[in-house]
């Protein structure tokens, strides 16, 4: 089991190295931040924009510019903002939970609507109501989120006026942002749970608990989805990891305050160390997650561990 575990860190640990080359990389090809920076500044000569660069340490070596931030990162100075001068440090701490708060909330609700709905669909198989769940999950799909975001803010937050229609300030301001990824997620999972439960309600040991006179609910509830719960969970997990990195347009839609709200400025004003540190910072949080799947897939099932 150590080998399993230090293998799986040390790939964790080159996927993180590579994203942040990749990243400082492609940033820096993106257009000249001296530029962006004074911009309806009036006349700005060349020796002007060499002072900038000079002093946003951008005139070094690409090579000097990512061994500093690798240093940085490692002992926690993720350097300042190009726009203000602001910690980088301070600028994630705010957005990250609130990220983190909008994927686990997301999450919650689908878990919590697509497992009996799953269940429902499995057990009704072919029935009516296993086809109009098979349809609306097919419906949620089709869904761009963006476009779905834009609807809840229309209908509940302009036209009805129930929920704030963007912002983080009050706390019934995560529910439309919230329910807008817990749709798109639930008509996958409903599909997933369904298709695990089937193969589960197939199985002798389920056919044993009904004969005894089990209650359907302790045969569906204790039995099968115990045993449908390795794939479920492998899977939720990496649903998770997804969300964190995949919510920049959902925050844009309702203004929420995170982490891909924050990247999304760092790009429109080709602020590097922003960029590079939100983006670090996701994507060792992604790796982090599918690291701990990975090794709770491998405590459960030991051939996983010779691979």
């Amino acid at each position: 089991m150590l080998g399993f575990l230090i293998r799986r860190v040390l790939q964790a640990a080159f996927v993180v190295l590579v994203v942040t080359l990749l990243v400082a990389w492609a940033v820096r090809l993106s257009g000249d931040p001296a530029v962006m920076l004074t911009q309806g500044a009036g006349s700005v000569t060349a020796k002007d924009l060499a002072n900038i660069r000079t002093g946003l340490g951008l005139d070094r070596p690409f090579s000097a510019q990512y061994l500093g931030f690798l240093g940085g990162m490692l002992t926690g100075d993720m350097g300042r903002s190009f726009i203000g001068g602001t910690s980088v440090g301070l600028l994630i701490r705010h957005a990250l939970p609130l990220t983190i708060l909008l994927a686990v909330v997301s999450l919650a609700l689908s878990i919590a609507a697509s497992i009996p709905l799953g269940i429902h669909a499995a057990v009704k198989r072919g029935g009516t109501a296993d086809q109009v769940i098979r349809i609306l999950s097919l419906v949620g799909l089709s869904f761009p989120n963006f476009w779905l975001g834009l609807m809840l803010v229309l209908i509940f937050g302009i036209n009805l006026g129930w929920l704030p229609p963007s912002g983080a300030g009050e706390v019934s301001g995560i529910v439309m942002p919230a329910a807008t990824l817990a749709i798109i997620l639930t008509a996958t999972n409903v599909r997933l749970v369904r298709s695990t439960m089937l193969d589960t309600l197939s199985q002798q040991y389920i056919m044993v608990a009904r004969s005894k006179g089990l209650k359907q609910r302790v045969v569906l509830y204790r039995h099968a989805l115990r045993n449908c719960a390795i794939p479920l969970v492998t899977y939720i997990g990496l649903q998770f990891g997804g969300l964190i990195g995949g919510v920049v347009v959902v925050e844009r839609v309702f203004n929420w305050p995170g982490m891909g709200s924050l990247a999304f400025d760092a790009v429109s004003s080709r602020d590097y160390p922003v960029l590079q540190a939100v983006v670090t910072v996701l994507a060792a949080l992604i790796v982090t997650v599918n690291l701990a799947v990975d090794v709770a897939y491998g405590l459960l099932d030991p051939r996983i561990r010779s691979e």
